[in-house]
């Protein structure tokens, strides 16, 4: 089984790293000053323990692959570039390939399935960063992440249990899930404060607007009738396995939301977790103004190429009429 990983960012390029390092064969996919970087002198991975640089196999598009039957797709880009991903990948892979969304939100599977027809879904609870070209971190030591896997809508198959084998070989856990819609349903929950942290900056996670965002999350799920895993179930998943230790004596600063805005990338994922929020809200007629206006903002702060706790947590609240 050779792992292609498409897009080697923070997530994909230490899950990437690791295979490499336990003796997988993978390519990596990336773009730009990162391609640039890991073309000319490999993936730099430095973690906790120390740092290494590896040289894996990398490109800058899947039309620069040759794609071998045993292949399984790792989709590992922000939200945002999964439709322009998949496209490009199907234009060269066949549409029997696996290819599996370790990515957060619930859209990437609906996109990747238009187009293929075995796409599985993976949890990821895994702490990583991504900040200089070349240069990828993973935060937790010795357990890099969780990342349980199933089929995309339900059920796990052969090629679950391989890949779910193979992560859990490179200093991860993972487990097969039947219901793996729940548990991304649960994450993207969770997921709902990065962009509160990315907009208003650091220690603004939890407060009065955290509470209305998910608040309206769970009330928009409820309605929906979206089953999702809870917070009860999700801390007996996750016990004390992730264990966040700093590197080279510096802690990881923020979320992967809070990243692409010191990236100054122009984009950011929010779109699909609170703006995933405020879709379901229209689509079933529950008002969802927190995760809208949290929404809007991180957009501007990202098109207008503004750092991350450009907005005054204060007036975020004032406008919510929440002071």
């Amino acid at each position: 089984m050779r792992f292609v990983v498409y897009g080697a960012g923070a997530i994909g390029g230490v899950l990437g790293g690791r295979l490499f390092e336990a003796g997988h064969d993978v390519v990596l996919l990336a773009r730009g000053a990162h391609y640039d970087a890991l073309e000319k002198a490999g993936l730099r991975l430095e973690t906790p323990d120390g740092a290494v640089t590896l040289p894996i196999p990398v490109a800058p598009s899947p039309a620069e692959i040759r794609f071998q039957d045993d292949d399984v797709v790792l989709l590992t880009m922000k939200s945002q570039d999964t439709g322009p991903a998949v496209s490009a990948l199907a234009a060269v892979a066949p549409p029997n390939m696996p290819v599996v969304c370790v990515q957060n939100g619930v859209e990437n599977e609906r996109t990747a399935l238009r187009r293929f027809e075995n796409v599985y879904g993976i949890c990821v609870m895994s702490p990583t960063t991504h900040l200089a070209p070349g240069v990828v971190q993973a935060n937790s030591a010795p357990v890099t992440g969780l990342l349980d896997i199933g089929r995309w809508p339900a059920g796990t198959d052969e090629v679950t249990t391989s890949i779910a084998d193979a992560i859990r070989s490179a200093t991860y856990h993972s487990e097969p899930r039947p219901d793996i819609p729940r548990w991304k349903w649960g994450k993207l929950i969770l997921n709902l404060v990065n962009a509160i942290e990315a907009v208003c900056g650091p220690g603004t996670r939890t407060g009065e607007i955290a509470r209305r965002i998910h608040a309206e999350a769970l009330t928009c799920l409820e309605v929906a009738g979206i089953p999702y895993v809870g917070q009860e179930e999700d801390a007996a998943r996750r016990g004390d396995i992730l264990r966040l230790r700093p590197i080279a004596g510096a802690r990881r600063e923020g979320s992967s939301s809070w990243q692409s805005l010191t990236r100054s990338t122009g984009a950011i994922e929010t779109d699909y977790l609170n703006g995933e929020i405020v879709l379901l809200g229209r689509m079933c007629g529950v008002p969802t103004p927190a995760n809208a206006a949290i929404q809007r903002w991180a957009n501007e702060l990202a098109v207008q190429h503004l750092p991350p706790g450009s907005v005054d947590e204060a007036q975020v609240i004032a406008e919510l009429g929440l002071d």
